[in-house]
């Protein structure tokens, strides 16, 4: 029987990384540029591996082409998988991040080969007045959007937006964003990594070289509709005993919450889905039919659609991912 998997994350090391993630959740990270910890990861360009249990090693490309329905669930292992549909990462910004946009799965699948992007993001630290772009001032045409990326004025087009820890942000594909310096964020995203950067600030890698553009295929599937206002997700809170579950986005790609536990937290799952979970805060324990795990804040599992119903103890916060069922 399967049971719940403790992933090790893959890390990306960009030009805008840090160290946050060893100075915020003890990870061993490959260097203080480190920007991404791909926590839960079944991709090409990254693939997360089991750390605990006799699946220890384990590429969780392998668990699921080995176990098929009895991870994924009824519902996804009958329709069949060409792609795991979900990627979980940490991303670090020491400094920002290219402005850019992703396509929708139309457009990904003709021009890429692979899923679109819709993304969501929560802050999970902030240094002050951090700040990061959604979307575009109102007004902002493709014809002007394209001049002032041509003229490089660019920035007086943007819409800047404050952002503090506990914020939430919903990014459909199509989107103009970026995130700013100063920010720890944990994104819940379609399993895609293609970027369509519309401007990176003018910098240069060690090699004095700019970061590759890609500006006809961002002018192609950017929505520049006007977002002011709206930017930030107002969650669906419930009350649960002493515990807290925050509902905060429900879309066609995934839904995703926070519980925040004091005790226990008693997780329902028939076997229709697999759950996704990572610890922001806090420790404490998996408990299922077989056994039990371990955690500490900075933690991922891939929780099997086999295992039953199971609980979460502690004292702590989880973000939960899923596939909606429908």
């Amino acid at each position: 029987m399967l049971y719940p998997l403790k992933l090790n994350p893959v890390y990306k090391e960009p030009i805008w990384g840090g160290k946050r993630l060893r100075e915020v959740f003890g990870k061993n990270i490959p260097s203080d540029r480190t920007g991404e910890s791909w926590e839960i990861a079944c991709h090409k360009n990254g693939t997360s591996t089991v750390s605990n249990g006799f699946l220890k090693g384990k590429s969780l490309k392998e668990v699921i082409d080995k176990y098929g329905i009895e991870a994924l669930g009824n519902k996804i292992g009958k329709e069949g998988l060409k792609k795991f549909p979900l990627l979980v990462k940490i991303i670090d910004a020491s400094d920002k991040l290219s402005v850019q946009v992703h396509p929708n799965d139309e457009y990904a699948k003709e021009h890429e080969g692979e899923l679109g992007k819709t993304e969501m993001w929560i802050v999970l630290d902030a240094k002050p007045k951090a700040k990061l772009v959604y979307g575009v001032k109102p007004g902002v045409t493709k014809e002007k959007f394209k001049k002032a990326i041509e003229e490089g004025t660019l920035e007086e087009l943007l819409n800047f937006v404050e952002a503090k820890k506990g914020d939430v942000f919903f990014i459909p594909s199509g989107t103009i964003h970026a995130i700013g310096e100063g920010l720890l964020i944990a994104e819940i995203q379609q399993n895609s990594d293609t970027t369509y950067r519309v401007y990176d600030w003018n910098r240069v890698d060690s090699n004095g070289k700019s970061r590759e553009l890609h500006i006809k295929k961002a002018l192609d599937v950017a929505d520049l509709s006007d977002v002011t206002g709206k930017e930030k997700v107002i969650g669906k809170i419930v009350k649960e005993g002493e515990n807290i579950r925050n509902h905060l986005v429900s879309c066609k790609y995934f839904e995703t919450e926070i519980i925040t536990i004091k005790k226990e937290s008693i997780e329902k799952l028939s076997g229709e889905k697999f759950d996704l979970l990572m610890a922001i805060e806090g420790s404490g324990e998996i408990l299922y039919k077989e056994g039990k795990e371990s955690f500490n804040a900075g933690d991922s599992f891939f929780i099997p659609a086999n295992i039953g119903d199971y609980s979460i103890v502690g004292n702590c916060s989880i973000i939960k991912s899923f596939i909606p069922i429908i």
